[in-house]
């Protein structure tokens, strides 16, 4: 292949043998046609008259006031589906339909990627699978619905945590057996080399959007910017355009579940403990997992960020101490998740309520004049039930 997708010591391609020509013709697709001005284009068709970019970036005045600063919100929940997934399942479908496969397969957590994916799949006419695990079908109905009404096959996975991670699995076993007709359309920057880098190229878009934007507002950029990470598309979707602006700090907010100590949690870079680099699901990243090198079951309010692994780049990110990783707890979340709801009338994902959480906590030590940019990476239908539950 022309290139190992390294990012440092991370990242690199760990599959079987029989995957490394689906990996090779895909590689050469996405370097063939991220330079194609006719794809581009058409992509950027997509993005703009179907999805419904860009999308708006939103002054908190009221948070703003109750918090001491200035709150901004990079809303990717305005987009058609409710999430940020829609960017890149766009733009993978549309790339699989270039190079002739007839059939998508992906993996869902929160259910927000399965959706997108289905949407894109309904829209440039695939046959579309979704994986996902039983757990999280109990906990996401609402979107389980919407991938069937958008002509989806549910496929529920029973085995393991019954969460995302075994989710991956079992869609990496299917794309073994059908790579002649089937693209894998993978959600979030994981898994072997070209996905992490396609992905980011694809949800390049938010970054590039927001810091036209935040100049536009304001005429500078902002202090802080902050997104959840769970495999973290979001994140390098937006700290991508700022990783040059040294002045601008990024803070990645993992799940912190129960609270670290508890052992239940999804914050892969904040326990020492569980949290070291390995190899899962293709890639070398910082995994959580025992030691013995068995994977650790994961644990969080927020089906999206209830996954054992993070992309490569954040682990480089963190090396190099570029980005800030955190976490926020359930209750954090949740509380975060009513705040912003009460205040602004916009009901977050509760995957984005954790970035809001760290944000209430940095404002407390932020001048009047100081900006921070949330990423808002989806919104808070899809949670009803389950807030519904925790807040009676």
């Amino acid at each position: 292949m022309k290139s190992l997708g390294k990012f440092g010591n991370f990242g690199g391609i760990f599959v079987p043998e029989t995957l490394m020509p689906a990996l090779e013709e895909l590689e050469e697709a996405f370097l063939k046609l991220s330079r194609d001005k006719r794809f581009i284009s058409e992509f950027e068709e997509l993005l703009k008259k179907y999805a419904g970019r860009p999308t708006p970036l939103t002054y908190c005045d009221n948070l703003s006031k109750k918090l001491g600063c200035r709150i901004y919100l990079k809303r990717e929940d305005l987009l058609h589906t409710g999430a940020h997934k829609i960017n890149n399942a766009l733009g993978q479908a549309l790339l699989a339909k270039h190079i002739g496969k007839k059939r998508l397969i992906a993996e869902t957590g929160a259910g927000q990627h399965g959706v997108a994916v289905a949407t894109a799949g309904a829209k440039l006419k695939f046959q579309t699978e979704i994986y996902m695990g039983t757990k999280d079908i109990e906990r996401q109905k609402l979107n389980v619905l919407r991938m069937k009404l958008l002509g989806a096959n549910v496929k529920p996975v029973a085995s393991g945590s019954k969460t995302l991670k075994d989710a991956i699995n079992e869609a990496l076993r299917d794309w073994t057996a059908n790579v002649q007709t089937t693209h894998y359309l993978l959600g979030s920057v994981l898994g072997p080399h070209p996905y992490p880098t396609m992905i980011k190229f694809f949800q390049s878009v938010i970054g590039r959007e927001a810091k036209k934007q935040i100049l536009e507002a304001e005429g500078k950029l902002p202090n802080l910017i902050i997104a959840c990470v769970g495999g973290g598309s979001n994140a390098i979707g937006i700290f991508n355009e700022f990783i040059n602006d040294k002045n601008v700090k990024l803070i990645g907010v993992e799940a912190g579940g129960l609270g670290v100590k508890s052992g239940k949690h999804a914050t892969r870079f904040n326990d020492t403990r569980l949290g070291r680099i390995g190899v899962i699901h293709g890639t070398k990243t910082f995994v959580l997992q025992d030691k013995y090198g068995q994977i650790h079951n994961t644990y969080s309010v927020a089906a999206g960020l209830d996954y054992c692994a993070v992309g490569p780049e954040h682990s480089l990110l963190r090396q190099q101490k570029r980005v800030q990783y955190t976490y926020a707890t359930d209750k954090e979340a949740i509380s975060a998740f009513k705040a912003l709801s009460e205040e602004e009338g916009i009901i977050p994902a509760l995957e984005s309520a954790h970035a809001v959480a760290y944000a209430m906590k940095a404002a407390k030590l932020m001048e009047k004049n100081e900006i921070v940019m949330i990423n808002l990476s989806g919104r808070g239908d899809k949670d009803l039930d389950q807030i519904e539950e925790v807040i009676r």
